[in-house]
């Protein structure tokens, strides 16, 4: 078994009750075989990026996790598929969407995953939340380049 691994997973969903959705993902994400010590952001609204539909909810969360990857991406896939999920079209909508942001210090790039997630640094959704947990990893320069984009602090948990 490898050393476990600093992970950071980043969720969002804007259909059916998408607070909700992300709470629930959160605690599965903490009772998945393989990850411990996790910690979330707070949760966020969104404006859609690229995207149609209703305004998102979103989080970042950090893991720590012994899953190597690829394993840890069919757990998430999962977590997706079990709160309905569809992979209708590009940018749906969507009941869940979990991303593996950052694997440690690994780049991965494969048909199936590509770490860091190759629009992280481009998405406001993902920096906020990034930032709250770990502010020394998302510069100033970084959150001006999408002070543009719509993000508020969703209400409390």
């Amino acid at each position: 078994m490898q050393p476990p691994v600093t992970a950071y997973i980043g969720l969002g969903a804007n259909l059916g009750d998408a607070r909700e959705t992300v709470l629930s993902a959160l605690r599965a994400i903490a009772q998945m075989d393989g990850v411990a010590h996790v910690r979330g952001s707070s949760l966020y609204g969104s404006a859609p990026v690229q995207a149609d539909g209703a305004d998102y909810v979103n989080a970042v969360v950090e893991v720590q996790t012994v899953l190597p990857p690829l394993r840890l991406l069919g757990a998430l896939q999962a977590l997706e598929t079990d709160a309905g999920r569809q992979r209708s079209y590009r940018n749906a909508p969507r009941t869940l969407d979990l991303d593996i942001l950052l694997y440690g210090d690994t780049q991965i790039s494969s048909p199936n995953l590509e770490v860091p997630h190759p629009r992280m640094w481009e998405r406001a959704f993902v920096l906020r939340p990034l930032a709250e947990l770990v502010p020394a990893m998302v510069t100033p320069a970084q959150l001006h380049a999408v002070a543009d984009q719509a993000v508020w602090l969703h209400a409390q948990r």
